[in-house]
């Protein structure tokens, strides 16, 4: 996990998904961060497998969420971002929020 601050100067939580990642950790740590650290975590994936293990880790949260009362929602949007290389490189990133 990565914290970094964000332009606002609000606490943002990004969380590094990759293809090898297990969905169920991941939606455990996004449910953490909401509850314990309220706050609301960016999930950061590179790759078409990180990013489906992203989409099922945001699919089971929205179930841990939900048992207590809050629905869990996300927009996806793209980041760019510098390579062991230095080469810059897309990723896709979820930004989730209480709908």
């Amino acid at each position: 996990m990565i914290v970094a601050q964000a332009d606002d100067f609000e606490e943002l939580t990004i969380l590094r998904v990759s293809s090898s990642s297990a969905p169920q950790a991941v939606a455990a740590a996004v449910s953490k961060s909401i509850f314990d650290s309220h706050t609301y975590p960016t999930l950061r994936a590179i790759g078409h497998g990180a990013v489906g293990q992203a989409a099922k880790a945001l699919a089971i949260a929205r179930g841990y969420t939900a048992a207590r009362g809050l629905d869990l929602a996300f927009t996806i949007g793209f980041d760019t971002i510098l390579n062991d290389d230095g080469k810059e490189i897309s990723a896709i990133v979820f930004h989730t929020f209480r709908r």
